[in-house]
């Protein structure tokens, strides 16, 4: 906008045409503040060209960066474009800008605002106190002469940040693209006037930067010289914490002279150095002066400490152009080169130890050329209104644009496979909509004014809302699925209270009204924390909820060299003078050291004991070669730095290829396993093939997995709501439809999560698992309620730190930390166990009341676990220099054993070279181990384990007597059937069944038994186990005796309690749900109903509140909304029994393997003992105790010998899993790898290493978008429900249930069902009909068979269609009557 009133008559509008009325508050949208061209860092390809502008540009290197309020911060950026009226060169030279050249020029009729981007912004003229507004550039220009801005105008507040002289000067300019500023003040220099001067000089029409001030008033002051050869140049910089910056400028002849200087001291030829140069470029009039160096003289926190060196010096050409650039350590890090006969023109740069980028232009001055000697090449060919970008790998890209100068725009891409997208822009260049290669729309509104997005639409038409305060300050945003976030800010414009999605309130409070740092932070859980800083705005202490402080040391470049915490733990940081870190060390002074090369890549890490790891780069930084314990992994890449080759430590390939698009079409292993993927145009996997396996992956209009197939069969579904959340998941294992259900509270957060199976032929539900969780006042998921057991209730202290733990209304466990919140103290029952820290934080005890259980730990300087020491047995381990666990040494009263574990350079198990001297062996190349001193082992072209056979040694005599196992897997790769024969008879049989998401929900297993014949055979009826989930968690398995819940650590995969109660017991605690007690009660006769899943949702959690007796006011409400009471519900609802149960405390090592159980009363009930891999070496179980869980994530069959181990098997005896990696080389090169040193690591899913000696924290449930996120599933619409509720299945809900006077209002109106005759007709059409047939019955089959035979009317046969969707549609019971 111009910032003229609109009444303002004889203006013209901006596609002409005069104002003659309007209002004298409303703004002009007049051709003000349009740029010459593009932005030159905007589009750009490469090294990088703007090809919009034919330029060669550098969009910004930062020299100098230092910390504090409105920091100095010297950045250069180049541009070879040149602008028609082009401000004067800078002392950076020609084509290159900093922020200190924004200048204005005054001209009779316009502003011109050069930026520092070399472009030039046009304004219109303005009167004192008029503002410009550049809606292309959001940027305000405004003139002084006025004390207060119009109090309705955006920038009022912060216009009353600057002293009032600056606001009362007509003669002063300012700029802000912000309400928040800071503010470029725009003046002019004064000068010492001449001897003979009477009056004041008239002002210079233009103005320069003279400083900056920010919305709290604090200022950073340019010093221009006043007199003298640098008059008007900046000298001298005062940021906004005082410190003081000297800038030493050269002028021409000075430089001239230094060169001969130095020629003549080096005894050379001086070369030619003209003394002065050209006062024009192409780039603007040019003085000759320069920028030499950069001096911090003045820092107010290290007076008497300065830097001995300039903190950036700069080299230039003989004809003024920058030449090189040297950082704080005196090194060259950039070098340039121009054109000979184009002053400033680039034609080459490097970083150093980088290759040069050398770049040709036509006689237009554009770039024509830009030619990488180590990596992709370019050409640009340019016409009307369109530009062609070649690649050296010949694949074309080419870009359309509309508009002229700074409105210019690309409206069209045609990419290099051939699809295109394409943009529009609204008439200021803003974004309105983008195509994409398919054709969808997502639309964009800014807001006319500003330019800030207010609202965006995705193709599938669901929609973000965003508004603003009058300060363009972001106040609420509201998701596609309703969710909002809220922001408040004080008067300020600092941020003072954040609301998320989830409802969880922070808050910020300042007690500096200089600062828009906060003092303190207060969470959801009503926790606060408190903050000191520096004056350079760097964090000094951190005070958390329990009054513990955390404080911080920093150096004056403002690296932070040292962390202090509570309990005496500190680490400290040391930096070189180029300042990258070189040293890092604990408090007892173990120390690892870094390395770099001239480029400035971390070539070696130093650990403690001296071992060196080392990284090899190529030209441009990417890593080629590790080398660690003398093993060595390398990298190969194309020209366009794509990885096409790893070579692994034991010389084998994996190979890559790419289509022209960059995206991953193949992938070959170290193994031969090929895998090819398939994408559409909008770069979705659309196809994948797994050696023959091929998987179609199918999406809805806004890119939600809805489903998959496989080999023509459809996998797995994925439905959502109207919200977009996920709902429910489903496949078929095995014949069996198992899916997954979830549930929302309103504020989008996880309330339940149920596993079903259902019969393959009757579809009967044949296993259930529900978890449910809720949360509390402040937002934190600190209640679990497992199925059929009581709720589990985590109690917390500040921002949710673990201090108890309840089953019900029972305390179980309870905890003690100190003061980092670390666990000293566990108590449960008569159990108590102690654990202590060393001074570095590691374990060092783990001390039980029961002493046979104490153990201690002892760590080497490089942070491995070397000894653990108990009463009853030591066990030191020993370690590669990769880290890798080679051996283990066991003492006991009356043991003494050294196990050593050999595996070749990739890490797969080797035969013990102690017990087999004569084998030859040393590495197995494909990762596939074929042999070892026990078995042999073949594999399937998926390079899953499909067979494991005894190993018969040499020169035993073979009587057929091996035992032979068989593995079987389905299309995802998951063990679906095992056998294990001997003499070729079956010993056992097993097959699993697992749910869409990988996880096993049951087992059954066939035994070998004797039969009334005598001969033994398997039993015809399998033991059948089921299995129930909480997120990624096993938590619950049952069989026919007995099921075992299990409740672990919040955050972990380690268990905490384990609850046994017997299957009849549990049989006892059956019982409806409310919803089920009034649906199946609810109909006329007493009869059926069918509620919407709203309602239900509601009944549960009432019913939760009532079991809880936590009835909340919310539901109390509802309640009375429909004319009931607490009570009249209570009554409704089943007794509940109580089963007895069974309870003890997993006691378990530093990473969460069992080693005993515990009941309430301190005595240990079961115990056992374990190598390092998890293999069982002995077990105390007097009380038939049934334990299952080994190392984290993993669960022991019986049957196969195995672990399940979430998303694999892992064969403890070989220290591997069976099928390899599913998520690849995410997971580690070695797909069959579990971690190599498990002393202290785990894996707890089955995919990837978790690297301490504790496990870490997993989330608390996912929110939805962090699901959908996570599964690349949730976009897709479904209903909010089914049309199932009709008013008079409601009616005679009321009328069978007196006391139950529901209010029907709410969900009357949401569709029909037919009455209870019909469905009592559909079942015995079923049964009769179709199930004789042996055929699945199809509900349009049996709805046409009602129409048949007359049995339904034709409001209900039309009701009942719609409700169904059904694909009849004639009536014949309509032409019968």
């Amino acid at each position: 906008m111009s910032g003229k009133p609109a009444a303002r008559q004889g203006d013209m509008t901006q596609y002409g045409g005069s104002i003659v009325q309007g209002s004298a508050g409303v703004r002009i949208g007049a051709p003000t503040g349009v740029a010459c061209s593009v932005c030159p860092g905007g589009v750009t390809s490469g090294h990088p060209v703007n090809p919009l502008l034919g330029a060669k540009v550098l969009p910004g290197e930062t020299d100098i960066a230092l910390p504090g309020p409105l920091p100095f911060i010297l950045s250069r950026t180049y541009s070879s474009y040149r602008t028609k009226t082009p401000a004067p060169v800078g002392s950076l030279g020609p084509g290159w800008k900093m922020p200190a050249d924004i200048r204005l020029q005054l001209r009779d009729n316009t502003l011109i605002l050069s930026d520092n981007g070399g472009r030039s912004l046009y304004f219109e003229h303005l009167f004192p106190g008029e503002d410009g507004y550049s809606r292309s550039e959001s940027l305000w220009l405004v003139r002084g002469g006025v004390a207060k801005l119009d109090e309705g105008h955006r920038l009022a507040a912060l216009w009353q940040a600057l002293p009032e002289e600056l606001r009362l000067s007509p003669h002063r300019y300012l700029a802000t693209n912000s309400p928040q500023g800071p503010w470029w003040l725009l003046g002019w220099c004064e000068r010492v006037p001449e001897a003979d001067e009477v009056l004041p000089a008239p002002l210079p029409p233009y103005r320069v930067l003279t400083g900056l001030v920010d919305r709290f008033g604090r200022t950073q002051t340019f010093h221009r010289e006043a007199a003298g050869e640098f008059s008007g140049e900046i000298t001298g910089v005062t940021d906004g914490a005082w410190r003081h910056f000297r800038l030493v400028l050269t002028t021409q002849a000075q430089r001239a002279e230094e060169a001969r200087q130095q020629a003549i001291s080096g005894g050379t030829e001086p070369s030619a150095f003209p003394d002065t140069l050209p006062g024009y470029t192409e780039y603007g009039r040019d003085n000759g002066i320069r920028l030499s160096a950069v001096w911090l003289t003045h820092d107010p926190e290290y007076p008497e400490n300065l830097p001995a060196a300039p903190l950036v010096r700069y080299g230039w050409t003989p004809r003024g152009e920058l030449a090189v650039v040297y950082d704080r350590s005196g090194k060259q890090v950039r070098s340039f080169t121009y054109d000979d006969k184009y002053r400033g023109r680039m034609v080459a740069h490097r970083h150093t130890g980088r290759p040069e980028i050398r770049y040709r232009y036509d006689s237009d001055g554009r770039v024509t050329e830009q030619l990488n000697p180590a990596g992709l090449s370019y050409t640009y060919q340019y016409e009307k209104d369109r530009i062609t970008i070649t690649d050296s790998l010949d694949r074309r890209e080419v870009l359309h644009t509309q508009g002229e100068a700074g409105l210019k725009r690309v409206v069209k891409k045609e990419h290099a496979d051939g699809s295109v997208t394409q943009s529009q822009f609204d008439a200021v260049g803003r974004l309105r909509a983008q195509t994409d290669a398919a054709g969808r729309t997502t639309e964009y509104s800014p807001d006319v004014v500003t330019g800030l997005i207010t609202r965006i639409t995705t193709p599938d038409g669901r929609a973000s809302a965003f508004y603003y305060n009058h300060h363009n300050q972001l106040t609420s945003a509201t998701g596609p699925d309703g969710l909002e976030l809220r922001r408040e800010y004080d008067e300020l414009g600092r941020l003072i209270q954040e609301t998320a999605p989830d409802g969880d309130i922070t808050r910020y409070r300042y007690d500096n009204p200089h600062s828009d740092l906060p003092c303190a932070t207060e969470d959801a859980t009503g926790s606060r924390k408190t903050m000191t800083w520096s004056r350079y705005g760097q964090l000094l202490s951190f005070t958390d909820c329990s009054g513990y402080v955390t404080r911080y040391d920093h150096d004056r470049f403002g690296q932070m060299t040292a962390v202090h915490r509570e309990e005496g733990l500190s680490q400290y940081r040391a930096y070189d003078s180029r300042g990258q870190l070189i040293a890092v060390k604990d408090t007892q002074g173990h120390e690892t050291r870094y390395e770099y090369n001239i480029a400035g890549d971390l070539t070696a890490v130093i650990a403690p004991d001296g071992s060196r790891n080392g990284t090899q780069y190529d030209a441009w930084g990417k890593a080629v070669r590790t080398t660690q314990g003398g093993l060595t992994r390398s990298m190969e890449y194309d020209a366009a730095g794509r990885v096409i080759r790893l070579t692994s430590e034991n010389g084998s390939h994996t190979t890559f290829r790419y289509d022209v698009l960059d995206r991953l079409i193949q992938e070959t292993g170290f193994d031969g396993r090929t895998q090819r993927y398939h994408h559409d145009l909008t770069g979705k996997l659309i196809r994948s093939e797994d050696e023959g396996l091929v998987t179609h992956w199918h999406y809805d209009e806004a890119d939600r997995l809805t489903h998959r197939t496989v080999k023509g069969e459809t996998a797995e579904r994925w439905q959502y709501d109207e919200r977009g959340w996920l709902t429910d998941i489903s496949h078929i294992s095995e014949g069996h439809r198992v899916a997954v259900h979830y549930r929302y509270d309103e504020k989008g957060r996880l309330t339940g999560e149920r596993q079903t199976v259902h019969h393959p032929q009757t579809e009967a539900l044949l296993w259930q698992h529900e978890t449910r969780h809720a949360y509390n006042a402040q937002g934190l998921a600190n209640r679990c309620i497992p199925d059929s057991l009581p709720a589990v209730e985590w109690l917390t202290y500040g921002s949710g730190y673990l201090a108890g733990m309840k089953l019900g209304d029972t305390p179980l466990v309870e905890y003690t930390r100190d003061r980092l919140h670390r666990e000293t103290l566990r108590s449960f029952g008569r159990y108590e166990l102690t654990t202590a820290y060393t001074p570095a934080g590691q374990l060092q005890s783990q001390h039980l009341n029961s002493l046979l259980s104490d153990r201690d730990y002892t760590w080497n300087d490089n942070g491995e676990l070397i000894r653990i020491s108990s009463p009853r047995q030591t066990r030191s381990y020993s370690y590669s220099t990769t880290g890798r666990l080679t051996g283990v040494h066991t003492t006991a009263a009356n043991l003494d054993i050294r196990i050593p574990y050999a595996t070749d350079p990739a890490g797969n198990r080797l035969p013990d070279p102690e017990l087999h001297p004569d084998s030859t062996l040393s590495m197995w190349p494909d990762n596939r181990i074929a042999r070892d001193a026990h078995y042999l082992y073949r594999y399937d072209r998926h390079g899953r384990l499909t067979e494991k056979t005894d190993l018969i040694p040499e020169g035993v005599i073979r009587t057929d007597d091996e035992r032979t196992h068989r593995y079987h897997y389905d299309s995802q790769h998951r063990l679906v059937h095992y056998t294990r024969t001997q003499y070729e008879e079956p010993l056992v049989e097993s097959r699993y069944l697992y749910d869409p998401l990988g996880r096993r929900v049951a087992k059954r297993v066939w035994r070998r038994e004797r039969d009334l014949t005598g001969w033994m055979s398997l039993s015809r009826k399998p033991q059948v186990t089921w299995y129930g989930w909480d997120g990624d968690r096993l938590t619950t398995i049952q069989n026919d005796r007995t099921r075992i819940q299990t409740i672990y650590q919040p955050g972990s995969f380690t268990p905490l309690i384990r609850v046994e109660t017997a299957t009849g017991e549990l049989a006892k605690t059956q019982r409806r749900s409310l919803a089920d007690a009034l649906q199946q009660s609810g109909g006329e006769d007493g009869g059926s109903v069918v509620f919407p899943p709203v309602l239900v949702q509601m009944l549960d959690r009432l019913e939760s509140e009532i079991l809880a007796d936590r009835v909340s006011e919310e539901s109390r409400r509802w309640l009375a909304s429909c004319g009931l009471t607490v009570e009249q519900m209570q009554n409704q609802m089943d007794p509940v029994y109580t089963p007895a149960r069974k309870i003890h405390l997993y006691h378990c090592d530093h990473r969460g393997l069992p080693l005993a159980l515990i009941s309430k009363e301190g005595t240990t009930e079961w115990c056992a003992e374990y190598d390092e891999w998890g293999n069982l070496l002995n077990e105390e179980n007097p009380h038939q105790l049934q334990q299952l869980i080994r190392l984290p994530g993993q669960q022991y069959d019986e049957e196969s010998g195995l672990y399940y181990n979430r998303h694999r098997y892992y064969d403890p005896l070989q220290g591997r899993y069976i099928t390899q990696d599913p998520i690849g080389l995410k997971g580690g090169w070695n797909f069959y790898q579990y971690p190599l040193n498990p002393v202290t690591n785990t894996d707890p899913l089955g995919l990837e290493v978790f690297p301490r000696p504790f496990p870490l924290p997993i989330p608390w449930p996912k929110s939805p978008a962090q699901q959908q996120a996570d599964d690349n599933a949730a976009k897709a619409l479904t209903k909010w429900w089914n049309d199932t509720a009709s008013q008079r299945i409601f009616d005679s809900l009321i009328l069978n249930n007196p006391g139950l006077a529901l209010d029907i209002t709410m969900i009357a109106s949401r569709g029909n069902v037919a009455d209870t005759g019909i469905t009592d007709r559909v079942n015995d059409i079923i049964n009769d009909r179709f199930w004789s047939d042996g055929k699945k019955p199809d509900r349009c089959d049996v709805l046409q068979e009602l129409i048949d035979c007359g049995d339904i009317s034709a409001k209900d046969a039309k009701s009942t269609q719609k409700a169904w969707n059904c694909r009849h549609s004639r009536q014949s019971n309509d032409k019968k009557r």
